[in-house]
This record gives structure tokens, sequence and C-alpha cells, in this order.
């Protein structure tokens, strides 16, 4: 599992959610989902993607890439969770990393 670093800079109350209801991202300034990159589906509220958002981080705030991060290779290989409203990939044991689900 992957640790949540929360941005104390982040306006929660600005954020927009992917338009795709089982997506758990939210819109960057360029109209994209950040979690699964799918256009936003209408026009973006004023103020989206201003501020705190667009700013980058200064250098040493930055991360770099993180440990356990998959190449594209790696992603592409992946086996998606048999029950389409689950967001997890199917492990090693053939069972979902999320629900625990098998495969089939």
């Amino acid at each position: 599992m992957t640790e949540i670093l929360f941005d104390a800079n982040e306006d929660w109350e600005k954020r927009v959610l992917c338009s795709d209801e089982s997506c758990i991202g939210t819109v960057g300034p360029d109209g994209k989902c950040k979690e699964c990159g799918k256009p936003y589906e209408s026009a973006l509220p004023d103020g989206n993607g201003q501020g705190a958002l667009q700013t980058p981080a200064p250098a040493e705030e930055k991360s770099a890439i993180p440990e356990g991060a998959v190449s594209d290779d790696e992603w592409e290989k992946r086996v998606l969770c048999s029950d389409g409203a689950c967001i997890g990939v199917i492990g090693p044991d053939g069972k979902c990393k999320e629900c625990g689900k098998p495969l089939r």
C-alpha cells in the first residue's frame, strides 16, 4: 500500500472530482484527471487549477520517484480486478489486492 501525503497548501473546497464516478482522482489545471487521465466532461468551475494547485513546489519540497514505483512495462502487464467497481489489481496469489476477490 502506498502512503498518502497531503499537501497543506491544497484548497480542498476548490478541488474538482473526476467525471468518472468509479475514479478517485481530482481534475488538474490541464482539465484532466490526475489519477486516470480522463478529460473533465463539462466546463471547469472558475478558480480550478489556480493558486496552490498550479504553483510548483520548491525543489527541496519535490519528492523523488517513490520507492516501489512501477515501470511502464509493469503497468501494462497488470491484471485488473474482475469487479468493475473495484480499483484493485490481481496479486501473485490470484486475488485482488483491494477487495480480495479472486480473478474469476
